[in-house]
Formats: C-alpha cells, structure tokens, sequence
C-alpha cells in the first residue's frame, strides 16, 4: 500500500504514483535513505543492481524541489547516456502520475547542443545527464549552477574513476558549499569510498546487500576448459544450445574492444557494449543486437549497468567475476518477464571450486556440464541436447 512510503515521509501524491506504477513496498535501500534525504543528509548508498536505488534518491528529490520557482534546483549525473535517459524518463513519469509541476532535462553529449541550449531556456528544475555536456554548457553559462541545491551521483564508482572525476569534481565546484550531495553504486571500493568522502559533507553511508533473490526460471551450468580454448568452446556452445543471441560477460572494459575482434575472427557476429559515455558506438551496438544483426553483445559489468533487453535466454560468462553479487546481476539478465534462461560459464580447473562456492552461497545448482560428439551431457555422462 502507499501508506508504506507516506510512512517514511513521503507525500501523498507520490506515493499514489508509485501505486500506480505498480509499487507499494519499498525496498530496504529506499527504507534507509529517503528519511534521511528528506532531512537534508550527505549519502553514500550502496546497493544491489534492481533494488530500486533510483526512487530511493527520486522521491525525496522530487518532494524538496519548490516547483513555484522557475530555476535549475538539482544535477543527476550518471556515466552513461543510456542510464540518464531512463532516470529522466522515470522523472517524467513520476511526475505526470503524481501531478507535480516537476520538469526535468536530459542533457548528454553526442547531441545537438543548440536544442539543449533551447530546453534550458525553459529552466527545468533538474538537470539530468552527463558531467563533461554539463560542465560545457556551465562554462558557457547556459545553466546556472548557482541555484543548485542537490547534486546526485548515480553509479558512483563509474564516475569518480580517472576517466570522469575531473570532469565530476569540476561541476561539483560551481555549487555553492551548502548543497545536499548524495552518491549510488552497487559496488563502492574503498578508493572510490575516499574520492566521494572528499567531496561531501559527514556524509552518511548507507548499504544495504542481499535484498535480491536468484530467479527462479534461470538454469545455471559451467564447462571445464582452458583459458586459451574458451573463445572454440564458446563457439561449440552456442550451436549445441541453439542460443539465438546472448549476453558475452568479461572481467575487464579495457578488454571488450579485443576480445569483440577475438570473436569476430572466430566467425561469429559480436559487438562491443562500451560504458564510455563518449561512445556511440554503444548506441549502434544496441540497436543492432535488438534488431537481431549481431548474436553476441560483449561487456563488462560497468557497462552493463542499467541494461535492459527483454528476450535474452543465455548469458556466457568468458571471465568468472570475484564475488557472487557480481555473478547474480550478470544472470539477472536473463529469464525476465517469466520467460526461463540459462546462465553458462567457461571456467578453467582452478576456478572449479570458486564456481561452486558461489553455488552454496547464493542456494543455487551450478551443474557441471562437459561436450562430446556435438553433445551437452552432465559431469555424470548423461546427455542434455
């Protein structure tokens, strides 16, 4: 029911467009941070991917802003030009279900910035996009960062990383001193922990782990090879399986470039999903996996952040990630809305005993596959396809 969020002191038209967006209880990271937003706290908030981290600093944005005025009140930066048009979006939804007079612009590069400059005429109260688009148009004086009173940092560890945290730090600096800062990851090392104390004041720091469950349409295998066989297994793999298309996960983004070339040359269709905001070739890589021209979409978990494509049934993992968190995000990414998925990866026999810690931690069977004669069969002999 609504009364869930009003009783954390959200107002009513809120939480009424939350009901009609089909939410009524809030997670644990929107339990932990809105009372405290609300009062006007520094946050650092720690989450998993999906637990609803963008209500969580949404609503009490939305409810502080005094819609009366006609001024820029708040930046949302995020690191890609994807995840800042879902959080604009989200902002224009919200509002119109809600009623509030609420106005938001997306503002990111690789767009013509003449019609950006024409939006901003009509001074949104938030400002959402990327901080080097932003911090240009600043500089031009087409945004007054002046009457900012909230900045909000979304996959912090992202952009505080040595690629964006000049251009982070160098917006943050227009502001006057006494603005609320409030910073989301679903991962926060300790040296991205430091870079975002820095900048906030006595900030709180919130996490809030564990809140996702394994879903339950997910198969889960892994195959035994080594590391300079997985790219021909892969290969195997995706004809025994019959995958039309799927998710290709890998450790490192500085590694997307060579290992999409590796699989080219090995006959398949890939295509690299970079998280560099100045790419555009994520955008053309997108297009092209939705409209089914490339099989295989090759990425990071950095650059995976807030993607969603519905209709994928498998996602191979080349590199086995260090954490279990880690693992369940990447199979989150397939089996949605209720259709089943299956989660492969190509280990080497090192990491045999890595695979099955994560099967007991996350209460899942991680089944030990191998192939013969154009054939999956179990570790046992008994043959799957």
């Amino acid at each position: 029911m609504s009364e869930a969020f009003e009783k954390l002191g959200i107002i009513q038209p809120l939480a009424a467009a939350l009901q009609k967006a089909g939410i009524e209880t809030p997670t644990l990271i929107q339990e932990k941070v809105i009372p405290l937003a609300l009062l006007g706290k520094d946050i650092v908030g720690q989450s998993a991917t999906g637990t609803g981290k963008t209500f969580a600093y949404l609503l009490p944005l939305m409810q502080k802003l005094d819609t009366e005025k006609r001024e820029m009140q708040a930046f949302i930066l995020a690191p890609t030009h994807e995840l800042a048009s879902q959080i604009n979006r989200t902002i224009e939804e919200t509002a119109k279900n809600s009623g509030l007079p609420v106005t938001s612009a997306l503002i990111i590069g690789n767009v013509n910035i003449a019609r950006q400059i024409d939006k901003l005429k009509e001074k949104p109260h938030v400002i959402v996009g990327s901080s080097g688009r932003i911090l240009e148009l600043i500089q031009k004086k087409k945004i007054s960062s002046q009457t900012i009173k909230t900045i909000i940092i979304d996959e912090a560890d992202r952009l505080l990383d040595e690629n964006n945290i000049v251009s982070v730090k160098a917006v943050i600096k227009t502001t006057m001193r006494d603005r609320q800062m409030l910073m989301f990851s679903a991962t926060i090392n300790k040296s991205a922990l430091e870079r975002i104390k820095e900048l906030m004041n006595q900030p709180e720091i919130i996490k809030a782990e564990g809140q996702i469950d394994v879903p339950a349409d997910i198969s889960h295998m892994y195959f035994v090879t080594d590391q300079r066989d997985k790219i021909e297994l892969l290969r195997k793999l995706l004809v025994h399986l019959k995958v039309d298309q799927a998710l290709v996960f890998i450790n490192k983004s500085d590694n997307i470039e060579i290992m999409t070339e590796k699989l080219n040359y090995h006959g398949l269709k890939a295509a690299g999903l970079h998280g560099d905001a100045k790419k555009l070739g994520r955008k053309t890589a997108l297009e092209d996996f939705r409209k089914g021209k490339i099989q295989l979409l090759v990425a990071s978990d950095l650059a995976a952040r807030g993607l969603d494509i519905p209709g994928i049934s498998h996602i191979f993992n080349l590199d086995l990630p260090e954490d279990p968190q880690v693992y369940l995000h990447r199979v989150g990414r397939t089996g949605r809305a209720g259709q089943s998925g299956s989660a492969v990866s190509l280990i080497t026999a090192n990491e045999v005993p890595v695979i099955q810690k994560f099967a007991k931690i996350l209460k899942i069977d991680i089944a030990a596959k191998h192939t013969a004669r154009g054939k999956v069969f179990d570790a046992r002999g008994r043959r799957n396809s």
